[in-house]
Parts: C-alpha cells; sequence; structure tokens
C-alpha cells in the first residue's frame, strides 16, 4: 500500500520526535541540534520521492540526519580553513592548530560493522579471514572448501560491502 502524503508527513513529525536525542548528541548544542532536525525534516520532505515504500522510514530519516550532519561538518572546516602566505609556512607546520576530532571516522566505522553484520557468514568468514592476514590457500584448508569457491565469495563480499557503503565511495 503506498503511503499518502499526509500520512507520510504524520510520520515525519512522529520520527522527529525520536532524531531529537540523536540531533542533540552529534551537534552537543540544543541550537545546533534543532536547526539540524529542522534540516533533516526538509531534506526528507522535499526528496519524499527518493523514499523506496516498504523500507524503514526511520532509519531514512537517521540517514539524512547523519548525512546532513557530516556535509556541514564537513562545509564548516573547510570553511575555516586558510592559505598560509607566509615565506615559511608557519601556520601549516604548528601543531598549536590542530584539533583532533574523530567523529568522522567513528561513524565510518559504525556503517562497516553494521555492513558486516549484514554479510551472510557464508562471505563474511573468508573475507575476514583474509582481511586478518589467511592466504586463500589455507582459507579454502580451513573452511574445507575449493580455492576458487574461496576467491569467489571474498569478491562478493567486496562487491556487496561496496555497494552497502557507497557514501565512503
Amino acid at each position: 500500500m503506498i503511503m499518502t502524503q499526509v500520512e507520510f508527513n504524520s510520520n515525519l513529525t512522529t520520527i522527529a520526535k525520536a532524531l531529537k536525542p540523536f540531533a542533540m548528541r552529534l551537534t552537543k548544542d540544543l541550537d545546533d541540534a534543532k536547526d539540524l532536525l529542522q534540516d533533516t525534516l526538509i531534506k526528507a520532505f522535499t526528496h519524499r520521492e527518493k523514499f523506496e515504500e516498504g523500507t524503514n522510514l526511520k532509519a531514512w530519516m537517521y540517514t539524512i540526519m547523519k548525512n546532513t550532519f557530516l556535509t556541514n561538518y564537513q562545509k564548516m572546516i573547510k570553511k575555516n580553513t586558510f592559505i598560509d602566505n607566509t615565506e615559511n609556512l608557519h601556520f601549516i607546520n604548528s601543531s598549536n592548530y590542530v584539533a583532533v576530532n574523530f567523529a568522522t571516522t567513528n561513524f565510518a566505522l559504525e556503517d562497516i560493522n553494521k555492513a558486516m553484520n549484514i554479510l551472510h557468514e557464508e562471505y563474511k568468514t573468508p573475507f575476514m579471514m583474509y582481511f586478518r592476514g589467511f592466504k586463500y590457500f589455507e582459507i579454502a584448508e580451513k573452511l574445507e572448501i575449493p580455492i576458487g569457491t574461496v576467491k569467489n565469495r571474498i569478491h562478493i563480499a567486496r562487491k556487496e560491502l561496496k555497494d552497502m557503503l557507497t557514501m565512503y565511495n
């Protein structure tokens, strides 16, 4: 059954309440969290046609919010970047002006772990063994399958992970 515009809008309003704590966790500031929530709702509303019926609307909204946050964060970083025209490039080489933030890395790791958990075990096991340094023939012996099957399953695992993690391609 296709969701009407009224149902979609009603669901957005309901889900918005659940998104508030997530926005606060991302931004660590009430006003920024409200702005992020508003941006997320606007994007969801204007891109309604991209929502696939039968999928999880709440998860779709969380993805929009996370991507909006990351995009805004990257814009802010670029905006605060300056070109050092000094002769000795003092500012570029100075560690006094470096801020460390692992937000992007944490999101990527979280997404990779989710994708790995979705992979079928028959593909995940040889892929993880290969990732840990096992050779094809060692994996084949350990799993008692032909080496061609090992190579095929690792190839399929890579392809599925790449498809699930398109935002990092």
